[in-house]
């Protein structure tokens, strides 16, 4: 490709690596111009410090520290681990390297992702999923054309997902022959610590039986997960997110599952936070339970909400209406819990209200959502013998009904 022909890879290259060349033509969608390709969004110090307690790769970091840090300075570079997106979460390194580094926003808390600065190691290996170096002119944004770079993914263990990226910053040194073999050698390090700390967690917290763990949600303000003899309480929050997964098996990008939850558009870094606490709950939890990213989505884990739609789409409305125990997540405002509430609601009501018996409407009858509806108690009252015990009581509630 003539590169003074088409401005589609580094100017004054003749050719360009497919990798860089690939990248270019992605940072040129987000940037036409590559003047705007600069960092925008770096966390609060706060929200930056919160995010990564509760990141998957807190606990290699010392690992990540001890082999990549002291190399780092002594050869004139800075290390930077980023998570799934590219954001940068922890810099180390030689002082006067990440000086200069941070005139160009490389810093802790930075969005480093091709689309917010283009081409760059941490952003492309994470596009791409393999290791990537790129040097000075190959940058896509002119701020970064004085440095070079090595970076490789690291991976979960278990899912195969990126959770991060181990990155080398400086001049040529950061793309020297010993970079890339160092860099791979601490990234593999650190999955082997996580695939170690994930085998542990595994052990320490194996169910009883080979069945999925269980999350209900029907009745109860917030879910509770159980496998076998263990039992997890979740925050709403938590809660809303796994019935959506669970309900989207293919899985949701982060913005799709954004949508889903919240009744506002949200910074996408406040979703990303919440994912890597519940990864990290349901890490401790085990019961073989996987969150997996990218798309994000649900493993080894059944819904009672979700039985109870299957059993009436089977027609089993006594079965049903044991899976459930009330509303989805009553007191949740998420837009798209909301939705799935009214939908299991509203079928459970047509199908006992329109073809079950007494025993069944009467047990549905117990149910708080059935407490103001007219129609099923004058339904219950048809279908009940005429000598049956239960009708005093369903006259004396249509009474009240009629009353208020």
């Amino acid at each position: 490709m003539d590169v003074r022909t088409e401005q589609r890879v580094p100017a004054g290259q003749e050719t360009a690596r497919d990798v860089v060349e690939d990248s270019w033509r992605r940072s040129f969608q987000a940037h036409p111009r590559r003047e705007d390709a600069a960092v925008e969004s770096v966390l609060g110090e706060d929200e930056l410090r919160s995010y990564r307690e509760g990141h998957a790769l807190a606990p290699v970091m010392p690992l990540i520290s001890d082999l990549l840090v002291q190399p780092a300075r002594d050869a004139g570079t800075v290390v930077a681990v980023g998570d799934e997106t590219g954001r940068l979460l922890w810099i180390d390194g030689d002082s006067a390297v990440r000086r200069r580094a941070e005139r160009m926003a490389f810093l802790e808390g930075a969005d480093w992702s091709e689309d917010s600065i283009g081409t760059s190691a941490p952003g492309t290996a994470l596009v791409t999923g393999g290791a990537v170096q790129i040097t000075g002119p190959e940058h896509f944004s002119p701020l970064v054309e004085a440095f070079s770079c090595t970076a490789v993914p690291i991976r979960d263990p278990r899912s195969g997902d990126s959770i991060g990226v181990v990155d080398i910053t400086g001049g040529e040194q950061a793309v020297s022959g010993y970079a890339m073999p160092l860099v791979r050698a601490a990234v593999a390090a650190a999955e082997e610590r996580l695939r170690a700390l994930a085998a542990a967690s595994q052990r320490s917290g194996r169910a009883s039986s080979s069945a999925p763990a269980v999350l209900s949600v029907t009745g109860r303000d917030h879910g509770v997960l159980r496998s076998g003899e263990r039992t997890l309480n979740l925050s709403v929050r938590h809660s809303e997110i796994l019935v959506l997964l669970a309900d989207n098996p293919r899985g949701l990008t982060a913005e799709e599952l954004s949508d889903r939850l919240y009744e506002q558009s949200v910074p996408a870094v406040t979703l990303r936070a919440e994912l890597v606490r519940l990864r990290k709950v349901i890490d401790r939890f085990g019961g073989g339970v996987v969150l997996h990213s990218r798309p994000y989505r649900v493993e080894g884990l059944e819904v009672d909400s979700m039985h109870a739609l299957a059993q009436l789409e089977r027609g089993s409305h006594r079965l049903a209406l044991n899976s459930y125990g009330g509303q989805i997540l009553p007191r949740s405002e998420s837009p798209a819990i909301a939705e799935l509430r009214d939908e299991l609601s509203a079928t459970l009501r047509e199908a006992v209200v329109g073809s079950a018996g007494a025993d069944v409407l009467m047990a549905y009858l117990q149910l708080p959502e059935a407490a103001d509806d007219a129609e099923a108690w004058l339904t219950a009252l048809r279908l009940l013998p005429p000598r049956s015990p239960k009708r005093a009581g369903v006259v004396a509630h249509l009474e009240r009904l009629l009353a208020a």
